[in-house]
């Protein structure tokens, strides 16, 4: 995924272009969402390689982006940072960390921790997508010889002579197959 985006969501025109501007220099596609609607239509298209998520939107909150994302194959690996100018609060926190977002920042946010930050989970998640499409073709031939082992007829067993059978009440060997 080397287009990946960085997708940056938040209802204030003023926060989107400051984040921008803090991310500029890492040199990484960006693009914007001003709704939680709009990120989830983009998140889906694909390509997005980490979401920095503003909490509370009108309409489609951050959270419910999150629990949305986590609910389908295809997004629920991309990172996600949540940002909130509303201070801490230890039940966001919380609900945040239990939905696998991987950090939560408080606005202002200082631009030399987003770069690094960003910068760790977006390398992080491009290293891992290699690896996840490897383990996906490998499912696939491990469920197709499956397949094309269960439709291949059983081979008799090389030796067609079957060796005597006791009879457990009677102490005489009786045969219970033929000879070939």
């Amino acid at each position: 995924m080397p287009d990946a985006k960085i997708l940056i969501v938040d209802d204030h025109e003023d926060t989107l272009y400051a984040m921008e501007s803090a991310l500029a220099p890492l040199g990484y596609l960006l693009s914007r969402a001003t709704s939680g609607d709009e990120a989830l239509k983009q998140v889906l298209r694909g390509q997005v390689g980490l979401l920095l998520l503003d909490v509370r939107m009108p309409g489609v909150s951050g959270l419910d982006v999150v629990r949305h994302m986590r609910r389908v194959e295809q997004t629920q690996h991309i990172p996600v940072i949540l940002l909130t100018g509303f201070g801490a609060d230890h039940e966001l926190t919380s609900t945040a960390l239990g939905l696998g977002v991987a950090d939560l920042l408080m606005k202002p946010i200082d631009p030399w921790t987003l770069r690094t930050k960003v910068r760790y989970l977006y390398d992080a998640h491009r290293r891992r997508l290699p690896l996840e499409q490897e383990a996906r073709e490998l499912r696939a031939l491990v469920k197709d010889e499956a397949a094309a082992r269960a439709a291949r007829p059983a081979l008799p067993h090389p030796d067609t002579r079957v060796p005597p059978q006791r009879d457990p009440r009677d102490a005489t060997p009786r045969r219970t197959g033929h000879r070939a």
